[in-house]
């Protein structure tokens, strides 16, 4: 069972709390998309989400050479209600990450080839 601490400390870091706003606001995000949204490298968009993934927050799926994100269905309703309400009392300190993401070249289809 996560524990308040063990969300926060996971939340603690502006890159891992804008990746996961990002994904509870679009379903599910590929790397690729977290990249161009978060304007960062693959390796440390990557290093966050494994943090995030192993602390339970989320989950990921393979498809083919590419990573998926989505938020752990599983989580505590507490938790939940906590991302949604974040979620929309920061439309604005995430709208140059919904911007970037919204205005990607090349923007994967889920079911297809990412990238």
């Amino acid at each position: 069972m996560l524990t308040p601490p063990e969300i926060f400390k996971s939340l603690a870091d502006e890159t891992r709390v804008r990746a996961t706003l990002l994904i509870a606001d679009q379903g599910e995000l590929c790397v690729c998309e977290l990249m161009c949204a978060l304007d960062d490298s693959q390796p440390k968009v990557s290093r966050h989400l494994a943090q995030l993934r192993s602390s339970g927050l989320l989950l990921d799926r393979r498809q083919g050479q590419w990573v998926y994100y989505r938020l752990n269905p599983n989580l505590p309703d507490w938790v939940t209600e906590i991302l949604q309400v974040t979620l929309r009392a920061n439309a604005d300190w995430l709208h140059n990450n919904a911007s970037r993401l919204q205005h990607m070249d090349g923007r994967p289809v889920r079911d297809t080839a990412c990238c």
